[in-house]
């Protein structure tokens, strides 16, 4: 799944009017609009034959899309009514809309508790601004009392498209149909909760473009498919061995949630080199974790480390030896500059803040600039965490997105569990950039497989189980 920022998706539907024209263009879109509504009014409604469908509109092309899908559902009964919330809507729109029976009215006119079986939201395009004016956020908030299925044309009004911030007042919509290619806002939390079911339309923008896409997700098929498996052949060192230093006397927990999350992420050996009162805990719960120095492939430093005299100078040895190595929390503190590229560094919001120097509500107004930011200045490969989980490379190229998961994830210990199933990806032979988002991906669907509180060690153990169920999957397709 790629998605494209505003700026490059005019210029890929520019090309497309160009050649095929704004109307063949708004067209495909109202047909896709028009048979998605036709669809949910059979799902919720029961048929669309003399149910009513309200028309939200603005002034853009977005509106102009939803009033001709309003049009064919007119011409196959269903009852339309246009709420006309922003400017003045589109006028060949407007006029095939009452020509085919359907009927415009003010929104200062409208009635809020109006009776309705579907609502189209075509208020907003990627060009309108996040939130939405007081009068058209009271009747999106009355057809979300009334529990109405809502479908939102392109985004739904009030998200920002290129960041997926939701500001203010937005529409939260059952289904999103958007046309071509994905804007960030799809991919991107808050605003892909407000879109609901996501449906792509292919309206003639073509495959191919010269614009490079901004960000890249996946689906839980692609997780399961770039997973590296242990196949008959594979030994402990092809599986991967990993050195953790995490944790200390006085924070012994995030060591030994980190090697849970590398036990259970699928590392083949694991080293503990860190503190002895985490050892002590980390050898009664998982008897199979080395306490030696010895070979190793990639590495693990930094969360629970507190303040440590001799940050600096681990992480410079490291850097020496070659290896990659996942940095959280502490650790970040301590970097080389610039850090290896291979490095895979896993801040959360407030700690990219201060590698930027910057206020944490910059990087959560936009987190793909940020992110993109972080891993430019630092050198190294940078995993954003949060409730939309970013990474970025630092030679540019697109920004992964991992899976979203549960907000019951959000807990002390899950970071350190997700530095440890990204360390044994890379012990696995895996790119920094792609163990980023394939680690906070499984541990996604992990939680998401096992609904409510799961502590974090329990959720490294949830880990392992479905990579068993990622494989099969995989095997079978």
């Amino acid at each position: 799944m790629r998605a494209y920022r505003v700026e490059k998706i005019r210029s890929i539907e520019e090309r497309a009017i160009a050649t095929q024209g704004v109307d063949v263009l708004m067209q495909r879109a109202a047909a896709g609009v028009a048979a998605s509504a036709a669809e949910l009014l059979q799902t919720t409604a029961g048929g669309r034959y003399g149910r009513h469908v309200m028309i939200m509109v603005g002034a853009g092309n977005n509106g102009g899309d939803a009033l001709f899908a309003g049009v064919r559902l007119a011409r196959r009964g269903v009852r339309v009514t246009v709420v006309r919330c922003l400017g003045t809507p589109h006028p060949a729109g407007s006029a095939a809309l009452l020509a085919a029976g359907g009927r415009l009215i003010d929104l200062e006119n409208s009635i809020m508790n109006l009776p309705c079986d579907l609502v189209i939201d075509g208020i907003l395009g990627i060009g309108g601004r996040p939130g939405l004016p007081d009068q058209v956020a009271e009747l999106v908030a009355s057809i979300a009392d009334r529990k109405v299925p809502i479908i939102a044309v392109d985004l739904p009004s009030g998200v920002a498209a290129d960041t997926g911030a939701v500001p203010g007042a937005a529409v939260r919509a059952t289904r999103t149909v958007t046309f071509g290619e994905l804007k960030p806002c799809h991919l991107l939390q808050p605003a892909v909760t407000y879109c609901g079911e996501l449906s792509v339309i292919d309206i003639g923008l073509g495959a191919d473009h010269e614009e490079p896409a901004d960000l890249l997700g996946l689906d839980e098929d692609d997780l399961a498919r770039a997973w590296p498996y242990p196949n008959e052949r594979s030994d402990k060192y092809a599986r991967g061995a990993v050195g953790v230093d995490t944790g200390s006397d006085q924070y012994p927990g995030a060591a030994v949630m980190s090697v849970y999350g590398t036990v259970y992420g699928g590392a083949g050996y694991v080293r503990f080199l860190g503190a002895d009162r985490p050892a002590a805990t980390i050898s009664d719960q998982l008897p199979n974790v080395v306490f030696s120095a010895g070979r190793v492939q990639a590495y693990l430093y930094g969360s629970g480390w507190g303040e440590r005299a001799d940050g600096a100078k681990v992480l410079e040895d490291a850097a020496q030896q070659g290896l990659p190595a996942v940095v959280d929390a502490d650790g970040l503190g301590y970097l080389p500059k610039p850090a290896p590229a291979h490095w895979l560094l896993t801040p959360h919001a407030g700690e990219l803040a201060r590698l930027l120097d910057q206020e944490r509500s910059l990087v959560e107004e936009d987190p793909v600039r940020a992110v993109t930011a972080g891993a430019r200045q630092t050198g190294a490969t940078v995993l954003l965490k949060g409730a939309s989980q970013l990474v970025a490379a630092p030679d540019g190229g697109p920004v992964l997105v991992a899976l979203p998961g549960p907000a019951w994830t959000a807990q002390a210990g899950s970071g350190d569990v997700l530095g440890g199933v990204c360390a044994a990806l890379l012990a696995a032979g895996v790119p920094a950039q792609q163990a980023g988002q394939l680690g906070a991906s499984v541990q996604a669907v992990a939680a998401a497989a096992h609904p409510g509180v799961l502590a974090p060690q329990e959720l490294a153990r949830a880990i392992g189980q479905t990579l068993g169920r990622l494989e099969q999957r995989a095997r079978k397709a």
